[in-house]
């Protein structure tokens, strides 16, 4: 097994360990367990649509219709833009505020001979103001904004995957209902040839009322199942419909489940992987946000100096001449006494920065547990289907065993009956087996962050 790799104190010492200030707590810190599982079996990279993984072009394009059309991505990439405007309006308190003036003034004047004259005046003017930011408090808070935006563009990553994989494994739970109506059709089928043998044996009297009665409440209950897994068809159509933005309808197959492909997982998959979580991501970002809030309130009990200027002309019809004026000035602004209004905002600073690093110290355990889970799942979900596989193909001939049987006269219709109703089992307990073997491959890929290539998400996210 290869030894995981760190992943809190990696963001944790590049949060905390600058200036003096409150260290993280230490129960936020967490590493990976020493003998963490990994894959089974030989593979490679996969590409970044990993829904085409499965093989199955009409999966792939559900999953692209749902990236498109989903409402919730659509919400989560319009909470984006508000935070980019966010991010936006932090860095504009760097940069000097200008603006403009044009008062106008009318008034008399008298003249030596006391004759009065309407006299029109006017003082145009640009105005600036600057805050030097001598202890980065503004600087800190565009940190913190430029966080915030990371953060929210990996929660749209996470909103983006859970819809892909929410898609896929709906995909694969249709598919499945459509194998489940296939078999009982079929099974109601073979029941209606059984039930048309047994009345007419019963009419000729080889065979016993309770034998024809049996044979027609198996076929009831045979037919029961098939607009049950149609009912079921309908929903799950609706609610792949809704996750696509659409109004409900049918969703176009294609390949059934058994012909969909199982993706091949490489081992020795290393934990350092799960930094390509977007979920993960979100919260390391978000911890960073908190932190240099943490800083950018505790530079609010320093000293804050301003530059304002203004310059202008005077011009007016009393004058000659227009007249210049100017004015330039600093002001100090420091807090003295605030009724610990500063003293709270800071101690609340501190307890969410505390908040977020627990938040992400879980963020990374559940990282764990769901990555494991789904292999464990793949594992034996595998090994499950492949016993179901060869139980249905030893319950197909014990059911052509007693099939002859009972016609030849040598059994009773009980032992047909009983073949019939395991093969039916064996089968509908297979499908949903091979349908709980590849929504693990789903959530695998979910699990990793979209897949399990080496490459490293966060250059993608920086381009953005």
């Amino acid at each position: 097994m290869r030894r995981a790799l760190p992943l809190i104190a990696l963001a944790l010492a590049g949060c905390v360990s600058r200036g003096e200030r409150q260290p993280a707590p230490a129960a936020a810190a967490v590493a990976p367990p020493p003998a963490w599982r990994t894959a089974l079996g030989p593979g490679g990279p996969v590409t970044a649509d990993w829904w085409a993984a499965f093989g199955d072009p009409a999966l792939a394009s559900l999953v692209r219709r749902a990236l498109i059309g989903n409402v919730d991505v659509a919400i989560a990439a319009a909470r984006v833009e508000e935070a980019r405007a966010a991010e936006a309006l932090a860095r504009a308190q760097l940069l000097p505020q200008v603006g403009g003036t044009l008062p106008e003034t009318q008034g008399q004047t008298l003249s030596p001979f006391g004759t009065p004259s309407r006299a029109f005046g006017a003082q145009p003017g640009i105005t600036a103001s600057f805050d030097l930011d001598l202890f980065g408090r503004l600087r800190l808070a565009s940190r913190a904004a430029r966080a915030q935006l990371l953060a929210s563009q990996a929660a749209r990553d996470t909103v983006r995957l859970a819809t892909a994989s929410t898609a896929a494994s709906g995909y694969i739970t249709l598919r499945a209902l459509d194998q489940r109506l296939r078999i009982a059709r079929d099974t109601l089928s073979a029941r209606s040839d059984a039930l048309r043998i047994a009345r007419r044996r019963y009419e000729t009297g080889y065979s016993s009322r309770l034998e024809y009665r049996q044979a027609q409440a198996e076929y009831s209950a045979t037919a029961q199942l098939v607009p049950a897994a149609e009912l079921a068809i309908a929903r799950q159509e609706n609610a792949l419909s809704l996750l696509v933005g659409d109004a409900p309808g049918p969703i176009p197959r294609g390949l059934p489940l058994d012909r969909l492909a199982t993706p091949a997982i490489p081992a020795g998959l290393p934990a350092d992987l799960l930094r390509r979580r977007p979920d993960l991501y979100q919260a390391e970002q978000t911890l960073v946000a908190a932190d240099l809030s943490l800083d950018s309130q505790r530079a609010a009990f320093l000293p804050n100096l301003s530059l304002t200027g203004s310059a202008g002309l005077v011009l007016s019809t009393a004058l000659a001449d227009p007249v210049a004026v100017f004015s330039l000035g600093a002001s100090i602004l420091a807090p003295i006494f605030d009724g610990g209004r500063l003293r709270a905002q800071a101690a609340a600073a501190t307890a969410r920065r505390d908040q977020a690093a627990f938040a992400y110290r879980r963020a990374a355990l559940v990282a764990f547990r769901e990555v494991d889970d789904a292999l464990v799942s793949v594992r034996r979900t595998g090994e499950q289907a492949r016993d179901l596989a060869d139980q249905a193909n030893a319950a197909r001939g014990a059911l052509q065993n007693a099939t002859n049987r009972y016609r030849a006269g040598y059994s009773g219709y009980i032992e047909q009956l009983d073949a019939q109703r395991n093969l039916l089992s064996a089968e509908l307990t297979r499908v949903q087996t091979q349908a709980d073997q590849l929504a693990s491959y789903v959530a695998l890929y979910q699990a990793m962050g979209g897949g399990w290539s080496t490459g490293a998400p966060d250059t993608a996210r920086q381009a953005r």
